[in-house]
């Protein structure tokens, strides 16, 4: 198996993983980060009713995504959609990516912003 299509695989093993333990509720709706090498993606989702509540991404603000800056923005601008909303409080799902980099300023700048997780 070449390196790239390993990536893949472990990725998707890691991505089945946690999508086991976390779900979106109403009350708790689960915060889904996509990471591609030029952007970032964001969404807020309920599971339960099969709905997206929020997103954002750095194509919509026109930002860099492939950076920690980027993906900062991204976050902080999320979380205060979220607080407009009414949406305190999410369950984190990094969907299969390490935690490291921009997924973990994504992460930061939400919580910075007021998003508890």
């Amino acid at each position: 198996m070449d390196k790239v299509k390993h990536k893949q695989v472990r990725r998707c093993r890691r991505k089945a993983g946690i999508r086991k333990r976390v779900l979106g509720t109403p009350q708790r709706p689960r915060l889904t980060v996509y990471r591609s090498l030029n952007h970032i993606y964001a969404q807020v989702i309920d599971d339960l009713e099969g709905k997206t509540l929020l997103a954002a991404s750095s194509i919509a603000a026109g930002a860099s995504g492939g950076n920690c800056q980027g993906a900062a923005d991204v976050g902080k601008r999320l979380a205060e959609s979220a607080k407009t909303v009414g949406i305190a409080e999410v369950a984190f799902d990094r969907n299969g990516f390490r935690f490291h980099g921009r997924m973990k300023a994504l992460a930061n700048a939400a919580r910075e912003s007021g998003l508890k997780f």
